[in-house]
């Protein structure tokens, strides 16, 4: 009989190590959405697990021949014994070189207590305190977790459909590339995107704005992105950064991130934001890297 640990089962019995995904996040934030999206594209979803069972959930998908070649686990993180678990599981699947990427499911403050009061359920963690009480413990005991996710979502201003498409985007390939970019334009009025790796600001080029013929277009038209790209600095700044970014992915394959979300901003998230993540989105595509464009506040004037 094998006195192994369940990870020293998955080397042992020789099976093919299934994909794992960690979908965690702040309660509320969507986690369950994430989870049915994995679901709905042939992951097999284990929601809840104690995290000190994620060996041994590895080590079952290494011996069922191929019929579970990737699964997704939903944690939450309750209490700091419950956390020291999961570290503890975390680096119990490292030392056996077990891939896990880790999903982080983000929100506003704003964004949860309106999610909490539409549903008239209390946070878990906020005991005999108020919802904005629990949301602050929760953050607190999350912080390190959400540090070591490989793919961040912030869900303040997606609706569920436009969270599926975000997970469809980063998990329904075949394949997995070796890096996908998410490009993304916002306005600095309505806030950063707390989900961007990467921040870089369009304000110092002229705003189309003030150009009356401009003004009812966005980026994504000809004219504005004719206008500029046109302006001086703006095809120089788009090189050079291009080339930053090649940098910047190459340290990032080399220590495993297989994500990145690079934030564009302009003032309104409408015009310049816009017209450099288009052109910056098409330039690492045709660099290999699997790239999706969104424009977050586009529309919102």
């Amino acid at each position: 009989m094998s006195t192994g640990t369940p990870t020293e089962g998955i080397a042992a019995d020789n099976g093919k190590i299934p994909e794992l995904v960690i979908i965690s996040g702040m309660s509320g934030a969507g986690r369950s959405t994430a989870a049915k999206c994995l679901e709905d594209l042939g992951w097999f979803v284990v929601d809840n697990l104690p995290p000190a069972l994620i060996p041994t959930m590895v080590d079952l998908g290494a011996r069922s021949q191929g019929n579970v070649a990737r699964i997704a686990v939903v944690v939450d993180v309750r209490g700091r014994r419950f956390f020291d678990n999961l570290r503890e599981s975390l680096a119990d699947l490292a030392a056996k070189q077990v891939t896990r990427r880790i999903v982080f499911l983000e929100a506003s403050d704003n964004a949860l207590v309106r999610r909490f009061e539409s549903v008239r359920r209390p946070h878990p963690l906020q005991g005999d305190g108020r919802i904005v009480d629990g949301i602050e413990a929760e953050r607190d005991l999350l912080r390190e977790l959400r540090g070591d996710a490989d793919l961040v979502i912030d869900t303040s201003s997606l609706n569920v459909h436009e969270l599926r498409a975000k997970m469809d985007a980063q998990f329904a390939g075949d394949e997995e590339p070796e890096l996908r970019a998410t490009v993304m334009s916002f306005g600095y009025k309505y806030g950063l995107p707390v989900d961007a790796d990467l921040v870089v600001d369009c304000r110092f080029l002229p705003n189309p704005h003030w150009v009356p013929e401009l003004r009812p277009f966005t980026g994504t038209s000809a004219e504005v992105s004719d206008y500029v790209f046109n302006q001086p600095g703006a095809k120089e700044f788009l090189d050079r950064y291009s080339e930053l970014l090649q940098l910047i992915a190459t340290g990032y394959r080399r220590e495993g991130k297989r994500y990145v979300t690079i934030a564009v901003g302009c003032t309104g998230g409408k015009h310049r934001s816009v017209a450099m993540s288009e052109r910056l989105g098409r330039r690492l595509a045709a660099e290999g890297v699997e790239t999706v464009v969104v424009h977050r506040d586009m529309g919102r004037e």
